[in-house]
């Protein structure tokens, strides 16, 4: 998941007019000072974010709002960036204006949120993000793949629909030369992607380069029409989709291809870390402190990660004994990850699992949990173009309305990779009562400011992820010892987060160091263990959120279990983390001290 508030930048809203500032002062008239500051917040806050579905067409479309369904914009141009960089500035200054010290509880939340997305968003322009726009993952040339290909967010469900991503794939197409020139750009600068990221991009951007537009993947809408298009639209659609493929995407998608194969591959970097970028250490510290919401350093995070991976080896040495392994805890390690036993026959055992494993999960929750969303959620297998770089298990959200569900997606690929001892921990983590409960019970909470029921940050929602795999034995799940070895070897894996992305980005690791360090201290499957080394290369810091966020929450439970006794609800302290949706860790900490304070 991504931080709303870093990641999403705007082009320039427009000062408010006399005439606004005149209807403001009309409805505040007759209020007094502490109702005027709120809805002079809710004001500034909803144009904000008008402007981000503007700005951000695809994200709008994520969330359901089809208003800018054509749209793409070229987020890499100077243009948009300076706009973007105004519009954050203007949204401070007007936050500035206003008197917090007026705001009751729920809206101090909103302002407090608020700020330290625009900070964060001020203080990150300086770094030439725009010049590394291509990486394996989070990618925008294999993130539209998935859009076009009727599988993912854009609806194909009326012939405006067909047309609107005939118009977006023009869109599209600028983007893509833009992001050429900024390469070009970056290696006359020294911002380039390592070698190693480049080298798994290439086959991502080759898959879409194909001789027939009936083998290419934005072919499939075109084979799957609603039964309310009529024959004449859908051969009408059937050959303006073949034309764009043909004449619009494989030649762009080529130009990317060729221009990263020949020209930038060999000025690619061979090391791995930001420290060998211009500004490479204080960008990694923004990046540490933006992933995190925190101001720890790299440093401090990297000791972290080691006192974190003490302990939990000491959990493992236990199992290890209760199972009557004879060795020492690496044989142990290496013995799970290659065991027969753990390995799923074929893909569809895999997602049949983890199908049934829903019903547990859901039957389960309401021993932690006062409420549970509406949103439903399928299971699905990840995607052919995909396979070999994703994760083990991710997440999509549906929309608030129901008229898409949310997504927990498994990868089938390299079964032996995906042993059935981490089946539990991954689903809690992305799933029940994980990113879906989350995520969803924010989109579904509609007083919350738009800004908020649809942003979040990597800290909160990634430390919630792995908070909810840590209340697997208090469902009742990791009752066998070799599931429970797998919950210790995610937390052995977001410990190794901490050491190996610090390590390299801060402390000079090579990318074999980072192997050889997640091979010798945990249990992940060999091909999870190249895929997430080469993840935390090719997004610096995104990693950190994980342990970091869960230590918080993980905290604040703590504190409350200690300051209110026998008065302490887990049922109450789970609303309270996720009733109000996604903040900064300093907030949370705030208001769950706060919530003690009322309860005693």
């Amino acid at each position: 998941m991504k931080n709303f508030g870093c990641w999403v930048v705007l082009t320039l809203l427009a000062a408010c007019s006399a005439a606004d500032k005149n209807s403001a002062t009309s409805a505040g008239a007759g209020m007094d000072s502490a109702a005027n500051e709120t809805l002079k917040l809710n004001k500034l806050v909803d144009e904000y974010f008008e402007q981000v579905l503007k700005l951000r067409p695809v994200f709008a479309t994520s969330i359901g709002d089809l208003r800018y369904n054509n749209r793409y914009t070229n987020d890499l141009g100077t243009q948009w960036l300076a706009d973007a960089l105004a519009v954050e500035q203007e949204s401070l200054d007007r936050l500035n204006a206003l008197d917090a010290s007026k705001l009751d509880e729920a809206a101090r939340l909103t302002y407090d949120i608020f700020r330290y997305d625009r900070e964060l968003s001020i203080d990150g322009a300086q770094f030439r993000t725009e010049l590394l726009p291509v990486g394996q993952f989070s990618s925008a040339p294999a993130g539209f793949g998935l859009l076009g290909s009727g599988k993912s967010a854009q609806p194909f469900t009326s012939v405006k629909e067909y047309e609107d991503f005939l118009q977006r794939i023009d869109a599209f197409v600028v983007w893509l030369d833009q992001a050429i020139a900024n390469m070009k750009i970056g290696v006359d600068s020294g911002i380039v992607q390592p070698r190693a990221i480049v080298e798994k991009v290439l086959p991502q951007l080759a898959s879409f380069v194909v001789d027939d537009p009936r083998q290419s993947l934005f072919h499939k809408p075109v084979e799957n029409f609603p039964d309310n298009v009529a024959t004449a639209d859908r051969q009408r659609l059937t050959t303006a989709y073949e034309k764009a493929i043909r004449d619009a995407l494989v030649p762009a998608y080529k130009r990317l291809h060729d221009y990263m194969q020949n020209e930038y591959l060999p000025k690619a970097r061979s090391g791995v870390g930001m420290g060998a970028l211009p500004l490479g250490e204080k960008w990694y510290a923004f990046l540490a402190k933006r992933a995190t919401t925190t101001d720890l350093t790299p440093q401090q995070i990297h000791d972290i990660g080691v006192k974190d991976m003490t302990r939990v080896h000491g959990e493992m040495e236990r199992i290890k004994t209760q199972v009557g392994f004879k060795g020492e805890l690496k044989d142990f390690m290496k013995q799970m990850r290659t065991d027969p036993q753990f390995v799923y026959k074929s893909s569809d055992e895999l997602i049949n699992a983890y199908t049934a494993l829903r019903e547990r999960v859901t039957a389960a929750l309401p021993k932690l949990f006062e409420s549970q969303p509406k949103m439903a959620f399928e299971v699905r297998a990840v995607e052919a173009f995909r396979e070999k770089t994703a994760a083990s298990g991710s997440y999509q959200a549906g929309t608030p309305d129901g008229t898409r569900p949310g997504v927990f997606y498994a990868n089938t690929y390299d079964l032996p990779s995906r042993p059935r001892f981490m089946m539990e921990t991954i689903f809690l983590h992305e799933a029940l009562p994980g990113h879906h409960m989350q995520i969803a019970l924010q989109y579904e909470h509609e007083n919350l400011p738009r800004f908020r029921r649809y942003g979040g940050n990597t800290a909160y929602v990634e430390g919630w992820g792995l908070y909810a795999e840590s209340l697997g034995k208090e469902l009742g799940f990791f009752q066998d010892p070799y599931q429970y070895f797998g919950t210790l070897t995610a937390e052995a894996w977001r410990a190794a987060r901490l050491v190996v992305d610090t390590g390299m980005h801060a402390k000079g690791w090579t990318r074999e160091q980072a192997i050889d360090y997640m091979r010798d201290n945990t249990a992940v499957g060999e091909t999870d263990i190249v895929a997430e080394v080469e993840r935390y290369i090719a997004i610096p810091g995104q990693a950190l959120a994980y342990k970091i966020g869960q230590l918080k929450i993980r905290e604040l439970r703590t504190r409350a279990e200690q300051k209110l006794g026998s008065k302490f609800n887990v049922r109450e302290f789970h609303s309270q983390i996720l009733q109000d949706g996604a903040m900064p860790l300093a907030v949370l900490d705030a208001k769950i001290d706060r919530w003690i304070a009322s309860k005693k």
